[in-house]
């Protein structure tokens, strides 16, 4: 029996395995990095021990460290989660080695599914579809397009598509690269491109009595860098094909005497057509929606298999429809450029249960970030799985895209709008959910978010909520409205930038309250700190502000305003020379393509920045010279640091074609 368990984990999930556990009566034993010492999964265990260091490498990729912690903190048994440690057989054999009870199939299970490789061999054995291996060094033209994969680990990381033969070498050179930091393994392979597949995964479990269950399907197509972004179960597809697939899975699991909660996933084609991808051999990241549709607490069932507790004969129905939207720390704008700082504050509306199933239809959240977390480079940007359980599909998809769309994010920019604008839009809703989702709706969804308008009047009542922060201030005539003038003055000015544009707008302070200047179509109603109420075309409609260092928020139901005030006077010392190339993010300079005096054309990869588990290009902005390099391979940097300076190529002189004749009969 399980006493005292250890999440070899961190974040959300950490918290996930916490909540089944206390209501278990079983104690928790967290372990963090220096980096998340004040993590709320590191406050929230009973106890918690400290795995020196900040990386990844250094802390929870520690086989000996983390076996250490579940030894010295007392516990009994250890649970991996996903990502990190959760699919090494190494540290399973540690775990088992050392006396504890390991929450997972077994070590040999482990390794045979870790390999992609080797796992399509297995599987292709027992009858299951795959798609063919292909050597990298004996493609033809007629092959492509083709998907570069790395064999071990998930995620998107170590993927490359490529199109064009001359593109192979540098997108397996990539693709080696970015495994070896995410996996330590730099075993990549090839396989055929899809580009119309859809991503559809069966959640089993298996006992060691010799039950097998698949627990649901779930569609997992909406993607970005083939990582999966949006969730749902059930997932569309007909109940024939349904039933080939839960017959695919479970004979994987036979295969390789699987035991524990796991997932099958498959590429399914549009004439129905599906081939076996991969076993993740741990839980999921999107485990909640099948909870949601079950019933069931697969942490809780993880456990029980682990005590040696019996699978009844067969799974629950599916009731209603669950969807999942993983909310991201990063810009889709800036081609999906994770951010780090501080979360000033995180809230989402009407949430009826947190890391369980709720007791009707509404919104779960499980989340690992609160007001005041600071969000690093070393990890995973997502910031929230954020699920909707309704009755049916469309009921579901407006229930979470309101959810998200009233939600308080304030200091980092997020995925929210994307997200909002995929589960209203009319070919998600129409089922029509292809791993190519995104590409093909790129227009639509990347530039979604607030109106121009919206914009405009968030910047105005901004400026009027600034206005009476200071008014509230004032240590003189407090009593008095803001900018009250006794005589005629010229209008107040202000400035914020938003998206890389500058709004500037002017108001009046009047003996009976604000002015807009160029928006007649505009009444003040109100104005304080934290609220502006403008009528707006004879409609009112409420704008909440918040202040924080170098940044204004405006929440409205129109659409979310993050603002950065532009000072009256700004700082010469902070002006960069033309073709700067700054950090967008901080992390490690990964790779350097360049070197000074390089002739570089718009667009090309300069250099590489790991940071959050991913390889970041950064690109010459123009055709030029590349006049400064200021890092190298392993350089660290923070946001903002110059990394290279690339000149422009002069404009060639004009030629002066005028005949000296023609200029002489000019009149004097």
């Amino acid at each position: 029996m399980i006493t005292n368990l250890l999440v070899a984990n961190r974040g959300e999930i950490a918290l996930r395995i916490f909540r089944t556990c206390r209501e278990r009566g079983v104690g928790t034993v967290a372990v963090y990095s220096d980096a998340d010492t004040h993590a709320l999964h590191a406050e929230a265990a009973d106890a918690a021990v400290r795995l020196p260091g900040d990386t990844p490498a250094d802390t929870y990729l520690r086989v000996d460290s983390v076996v250490a912690a579940a030894l010295a903190a007392g516990a009994d048994a250890v649970h991996p989660g996903y990502g990190f440690l959760s699919e090494s057989a190494e540290f399973a054999r540690a775990v088992l080695d050392a006396g504890l009870t390991w929450i997972g199939p077994s070590p040999e299970s482990i390794a045979l599914m870790g390999s992609k490789v080797a796992s399509k061999r297995v599987v292709a054995q027992a009858g299951v579809p795959v798609l063919a291996e292909l050597d990298p060094d004996e493609l033809t033209d007629d092959a492509l397009p083709v998907l570069v994969k790395a064999s071990a680990g998930g995620g998107g990381r170590g993927m490359r598509v490529v199109h064009r033969r001359a593109d192979l070498a540098a997108a397996v050179t990539a693709a080696r690269a970015e495994a070896a930091s995410a996996f330590g393994d730099a075993t990549v392979f090839c396989e055929r491109y899809v580009e119309r597949g859809r991503h559809i995964e069966v959640q089993v479990l298996a006992d060691t009595h010799g039950t097998v269950w698949a627990v649901g399907e779930r569609e997992c197509s909406i993607q970005r860098r083939h990582q999966k972004v949006i969730e749902e179960a059930p997932s569309g597809v007909d109940e024939k094909l349904r039933r080939a697939l839960f017959a695919a899975a479970e004979s994987v699991c036979r295969a390789v005497d699987y035991v524990g909660a796991g997932t099958v996933e498959f590429l399914v084609t549009d004439d129905g057509e599906f081939f076996f991808l991969e076993m993740n051999t741990r839980l999921q990241v999107e485990h909640p929606v099948t909870e949601c549709v079950t019933g069931l607490d697969l942490v809780a069932w993880q456990l029980w298999i682990a005590e040696g507790e019996a699978l009844p004969p067969e799974p629950p129905e599916a009731r209603g429809h669950a969807i999942e939207a993983r909310l991201y720390a990063e810009d889709p704008r800036a081609d999906w450029r994770p951010g780090s700082g501080t979360l000033h504050r995180f809230a989402v509306r009407d949430v009826r249960a947190e890391f369980t199933v709720p007791d009707r239809h509404g919104i779960r959240l499980d989340s690992g970030v609160g007001d005041g977390t600071t969000v690093g480079v070393h990890y995973d940007p997502m910031l929230a799985k954020v699920i909707a359980w309704g009755p049916d599909r469309r009921a579901t998809a407006r229930m979470l895209a309101g959810a998200l769309e009233a939600a308080r994010l304030h200091g980092l920019v997020t995925n929210r709008d994307l997200l909002v604008a995929v589960l209203r839009h009319p070919a998600f809703l129409a089922g029509d959910t292809h791993t190519d989702f995104l590409d093909r709706h790129a227009a639509e969804v990347l530039d979604a978010g607030a109106s121009e308008d919206t914009v405009r009047l968030s910047v105005l009542a901004a400026a009027l909520a600034d206005a009476a922060h200071n008014r509230a201030r004032a240590r003189v005539l407090a009593s008095l409205p803001a900018g009250w003038r006794n005589v005629p003055s010229a209008p107040h000015t202000k400035s914020y930038r938003h998206g890389g544009v500058e709004h500037v707008v002017r108001y009046t302070a009047t003996r009976s309250g604000f002015v807009p200047e160029d928006r007649a179509d505009v009444t003040v109603e109100s104005a304080t700190p934290e609220r502006v109420l403008l009528t707006v075309g004879g409609v009112r409609r409420a704008f909440d502000v918040c202040r924080y260092p170098d940044l204004v928020t405006v929440d409205s139901p129109q659409g979310f305003v993050g603002l950065t005030p532009v000072p009256r006077f700004g700082d010469p010392a902070a002006e960069l020379a033309e073709g700067s190339l700054t950090a967008p993010m901080p992390g490690a300079v990964a790779r350097v393509a360049v070197a000074v005096g390089d002739e570089v054309r718009a667009g090309q990869p300069l250099l590489w920045l790991e940071a959050m588990k991913m390889e970041h290009r950064v690109a010459a902005p123009v055709d030029g010279v590349v006049t400064e390099l200021a890092v190298a391979p392993g350089t660290q940097v923070e946001q903002g640091a110059v990394l290279a300076v690339v000149t422009p190529k002069a404009s060639p002189e004009p030629t002066d074609t005028t005949d000296p004749a023609d200029t002489a009969k000019e009149p004097a």
